[in-house]
């Protein structure tokens, strides 16, 4: 039985995440770090409430003897200020995972990337820069299994207010166009349940693109 722990689960991936790792048998605990209540209860599920995601040190206790995570915090470009942005997509990441690894030393970690990280931090586009220095961070820790995930556009499962109009459009279009290009797109509930997988099995790649998310899936399925 594998203890997991996850961060962002009530966020759109993350809060799949967190229902599928529930679900599984061979998860015997899950530890959940957020800053406002899920409004899940669960005999597995320990809810930790945090403020500061910028600082871990105080709930380390929850961090050990963990033996997966999921990684799903992040903000959508033009969300929030740049500056702001930085701070969620490689300050948070740094925090808890150095954290994390000082706890619970052979951790599998999953990261929630996104398809265009630049791991030579040059792009232009903020968001390709600073997912790259995310897992450039991740990679430098060293973790026994590490594993990124690229997914392309993501098309929420669970109904929800997008974030902008261009999601607004592409939800539109997932169905006529998103849904027939495997290399572009995954559901929401689809890649929560890949990233689970690698956290409790180890299973998987160190860097998974869209592309292989999908062929991930398509195997897990096919054992069952």
């Amino acid at each position: 039985m594998k203890n997991i722990i996850i961060t962002g689960s009530t966020g759109m991936v993350g809060s799949a995440a967190l229902k599928k790792c529930l679900a599984r048998k061979d998860v015997g605990k899950v530890t959940s770090i957020v800053r406002r209540s899920s409004g899940i209860t669960h005999p597995k599920l320990t809810e930790v409430i945090h403020d500061s995601f910028e600082d871990f040190s105080g709930i380390s206790e929850y961090l050990k003897d963990q033996d997966g995570c999921v990684y799903c915090i992040g903000i959508y470009t033009g969300q929030v200020p740049d500056d702001e942005f930085c701070k969620i997509t490689v300050d948070y990441t740094k925090a808890f995972a150095s954290e994390l690894k000082k706890q619970s030393p052979d951790v599998t970690f999953c990261f929630l990337s996104g398809m265009g990280a630049d791991r030579n931090e040059k792009a232009r586009a903020i968001f390709a820069r600073e997912k790259g220095k995310a897992e450039n961070y991740l990679i430098g820790l060293g973790f026994d299994k590490l594993r990124i995930f690229r997914p392309g556009y993501i098309y929420p499962v669970e109904p929800r207010k997008e974030p902008n109009f261009s999601y607004k459009l592409m939800r539109v279009m997932y169905k006529p166009f998103f849904s027939h290009f495997k290399s572009l797109s995954v559901t929401s509930h689809r890649l929560a349940a890949v990233m689970v997988d690698a956290a409790v099995t180890g299973r998987g790649q160190e860097t998974m693109e869209n592309k292989d998310i999908m062929a991930y899936g398509r195997k897990r399925r096919a054992k069952k």
